[in-house]
């Protein structure tokens, strides 16, 4: 069997046009082989039932795939519940509308500078700072790290790429240096912040362990703000693209609808997913499509290619939020659903709002085309627009 991105060597240099849709690919492949056998022996699913199935069991799939420890997406039954419960009272609905106002002013800065007229580079100018922002805001973090947590990202994104596990264990391990740094800085307390928060919390009636509060918080920020940038470029190119799209969200902009807004935005990323896969590893022997899969296999639940599977959303392109709500995995699907679910719409509801509100058209570059990421990545790498002023 062959590797299903061996294919794939494109110039990393190269531009529009010259690089492969993931999605493409993985539609192709779903169709002719939706259980997936790697060279490594990993089993990547692509079909949306076999992909739920799998998510929603865990005593068959199990999540202790990683050779480290990691809260709580590592866990599983109880020890998830306990670790899951701690987190999800960061995440209710009233912790995320207290950050509105931060997301809000952090947009309105980012919007008002950008030119109009001229090229903005979407990823970039937009996406890149907002995540930091927002996610800085919102754990107190300086902002002086700013610069750094940039850089970092661009570094991530580059060792994901790379499939070099090595390089990936690097750049994570510089991530947790930067954070054990942030927490040695406030040992002494007197602030209120997430962080400060959970360096105070308990779990089993004991406190976090330095280890444990560096992990999750890894969980939070260290992909999270790669996504965040990801889901910018994403929904900005579709707007964009898509003239007849861009004028409903106009309209629900001006009707104040923002539930649909939110109900629009994930959508969108159920088209063009950049969560692309979770890790699993069987329990026992099982069999999904057919094909047996021994215990202590690895297997990769993709959710791109289930989020375009038609045999749950017969057009995978067509844009139909309320039809296709109840069938997406752009989240996730069980008890390992992204806690984050809730904050991360309501961010990008800020920020695309924001967008919106400000300018009458946002249109593709005339200078140089979008080009995508290029796989095991998804999304777009460069979406290089312009906005028209109000």
């Amino acid at each position: 069997m062959t590797d299903l991105f061996g294919a794939v060597e494109a110039d990393p240099h190269s531009e529009a046009g010259t690089r492969p849709d993931l999605r493409v690919m993985l539609d192709a492949q779903r169709q002719t082989c939706p259980v997936f056998h790697e060279p490594d022996g990993t089993v990547t699913l692509l079909a949306h039932g076999d992909v739920r199935a799998a998510a929603l069991d865990p005593a068959t799939f199990s999540s202790a795939v990683s050779a480290h420890r990691a809260l709580p997406n590592s866990l599983d039954g109880e020890e998830h519940r306990v670790y899951r419960r701690l987190i999800d009272a960061y995440l209710t609905d009233d912790e995320v509308r207290a950050q509105e106002p931060q997301c809000r002013s952090h947009a309105a800065a980012i919007v008002r500078g950008l030119p109009r007229g001229a090229t903005v580079r979407t990823v970039l100018d937009i996406g890149t700072p907002y995540a930091v922002r927002v996610q800085s805001s919102w754990l107190g973090w300086p902002a002086a790290i700013e610069d750094e947590l940039v850089d970092w990202m661009a570094d991530n994104r580059e060792a994901t790429r790379s499939g070099d596990r090595r390089r990936t264990a690097e750049v994570a391990e510089r991530f947790d240096l930067i954070i054990s740094r942030l927490l040695d800085a406030r040992r002494d307390g007197g602030v209120d912040d997430a962080t400060s928060r959970l360096m105070a919390d308990r779990v089993d009636g004991r406190r976090l362990e330095h280890a444990e509060i560096v992990s999750i918080l890894r969980n939070w920020t260290a992909g999270d703000l790669g996504s965040l940038a990801a889901s910018v470029g994403v929904i900005v190119h579709h707007l964009a693209t898509d003239v007849a799209l861009q004028a409903h969200l106009r309209q629900l902009v001006a009707a104040n609808r923002t539930e649909d807004f939110e109900d629009a935005m994930e959508e969108i990323l159920r088209i063009d997913d950049p969560f692309v896969s979770n890790r699993r590893v069987t329990t026992r022997d099982t069999v999904v499509g057919g094909e047996p899969i021994p215990a202590g296999t690895r297997v990769a639940l993709n959710w791109t290619a289930a989020n375009r599977d038609p045999a749950a959303f017969g057009d995978p392109d067509a844009f139909d939020p309320a039809q296709h709500a109840d069938a997406s995995l752009v989240f996730g699907i069980g008890p390992h659903r992204c806690p984050g679910r809730a904050l991360t719409l309501m961010e990008l509801r800020v920020i695309i709002w924001e967008l919106l509100a400000r300018t009458t058209r946002i249109a593709m570059s005339p200078e140089r085309g979008p080009v995508r990421e290029l796989p095991p990545v998804s999304g777009w790498a460069k979406v290089p627009i312009v906005l028209d002023p109000v």
